[in-house]
């Protein structure tokens, strides 16, 4: 499979199920802990609702961050899990 080079020389992060793929790719700095990742004009998210974090984030990048808020708000997003499960 060919790359496109775009995470060249950056920090990243990506779902769970390809961070191997990510740490075996010597051109990037994987960090595998972090829901999401701004490096540059480059940002990288761990899988859905960390998507979803990064977007909000975003938003607040954009406008402001009582935006995001609002925009928080009428997707009746909440990032905190009503229940912990063990893995």
């Amino acid at each position: 499979m060919q790359k496109a080079g775009l995470l060249k020389g950056r920090k990243a992060t990506t779902h769970w199920m390809l961070m191997d793929a990510l740490k075996n790719d010597p051109d990037v700095t994987e960090l595998p802990e972090m829901r999401y990742v701004r490096d540059g004009k480059v940002v990288t998210s761990q899988g859905v609702s960390a998507g979803i974090d990064m977007a909000l984030w975003l938003v607040g990048e954009i406008h402001t961050p009582d935006h995001s808020r609002m925009v928080r708000k009428i997707l009746q997003y909440d990032p905190a899990p009503p229940y912990t499960a063990e893995v």
